[in-house]
């Protein structure tokens, strides 16, 4: 077994380099394509005639190395980018609503853009059908809303015509 192993392991480094890839494929989390380069390098230890056992040293400080050094690189640089490369419902944040039906610390409807959304208000006054809201967050399918002109005493906003 050990006698295949040394004239046929380059197969077993680029299956385990595979499969590796694969995981990486379905999970999307940087870890074992990570790995994979490890096991990349191990390929390269056995092309050059590497012994076994340091074979499998390479793959694990190299697995090992990438995984610590570079995943929190990758990562940072993957949550990094402009405010318009948002996506989903990060892109309704600061938009303009109008309200459909009157809002208030519970419920109410606003439609933003073409699309209708259940909202509440956050500081739980109650927004008139009509009115012009902002949107300050979304909780689940619920979009938070504020607007500018609540007259403190009352609870109340008013819309300026």
């Amino acid at each position: 077994m050990l006698e295949w192993i040394n004239s046929f392991g380059w197969i077993i480094w680029l299956t385990v380099f595979l499969l590796l890839a694969v995981a990486e494929m379905l999970t999307l989390n940087l870890y074992f394509i990570l790995m994979s380069v490890g096991a990349l390098a191990a390929l390269v230890a056995f092309l050059f005639h590497a012994e076994l056992w340091l074979q499998i040293v390479i793959f694990c400080v190299v697995a090992l190395a990438t995984t610590v050094l570079i995943r929190p690189l990758a990562l940072a640089h993957l949550r990094r980018g402009p405010a318009d490369s948002l996506s989903n419902v990060d892109r309704l944040i600061g938009r303009h609503a109008v309200v459909l039906e009157a809002v208030g610390a519970n419920s109410g409807l606003v439609k933003i853009g073409g699309d209708v959304w259940t909202a509440r208000t956050r500081g739980g006054a109650d927004v008139p059908a009509g009115a012009s809201v902002e949107v300050a967050a979304i909780d689940g399918a619920t979009a938070i809303v504020s607007f500018p002109n609540v007259h403190k005493s009352t609870g109340t906003a008013t819309t300026t015509a």
